[in-house]
């Protein structure tokens, strides 16, 4: 355990919704997988048990957690499945849940840009520090993330969303808080920090 980062921490994006496909603002709306998400998930569950596979290890050498959201749970649980795990036996964390967007979920960026264009506008020049109304910053998720992050004493595998993983990514690669908000985050596939690098499986 190096500079307070875990030796190991495995992370999952969950699968596609209905809003993603549409680029809703989701946040911790509680918006359900749809086909391609849960197949997403699938895939992952079985990725996953091939790269253990590959290095020796066993899943049972892995705490599971995963945001209480239902498309997390969900996700988590076809990942299980896939792996040929009970499905039910994983933790939740609230810490874990996607940053919120406040008044501004279920929105677009396109229709939000017709009702509140100079905060789109302010969002857009400062993505990292911008505060939707009613809602939270990507500084602010940083912080929660770092919370949990600092907690994280065995090697994990998580199922979270896609701002979390984006700052999860900034804490562990430690990368200017301007790039983390546009970082990539695809639904179908595996995240794998070992030995101070991330990859991709």
């Amino acid at each position: 355990m190096s500079s307070g980062k875990p030796a190991r921490l495995i992370f999952i994006r969950h699968g596609q919704t209905d809003w993603n496909a549409e680029g809703r603002m989701q946040g911790q709306k509680d918006i359900p997988l749809n086909g391609t998400g849960r197949a997403q998930a699938s895939r992952n569950g079985t990725a996953l048990a091939s790269f253990l596979a590959s290095r020796g290890l066993e899943a049972d050498g892995f705490a599971f957690v995963a945001s209480p959201l239902g498309r997390t749970r969900e996700t988590m649980e076809l990942v299980r499945g896939a792996m040929g795990l009970d499905p039910s036996a994983y933790a939740l964390d609230d810490r874990l849940k996607e940053i919120t967007f406040g008044d501004w979920e279920g929105f677009t960026v396109e229709e939000l840009a017709l009702r509140d264009p100079d905060r789109v506008a302010a969002r857009r020049a400062d993505k990292w520090g911008f505060t939707p109304p009613g809602g939270e910053s990507y500084a602010m998720l940083s912080t929660r993330i770092a919370g949990w992050l600092a907690g994280v004493e065995q090697p994990s595998v998580a199922v979270i969303h896609g701002g979390v993983i984006r700052v999860l990514r900034g804490l562990l690669e430690e990368l200017d808080p301007a790039a983390i908000p546009r970082l990539d985050v695809p639904q179908d596939v595996v995240y794998v920090w070992e030995d101070g690098r991330l990859s991709l499986v």
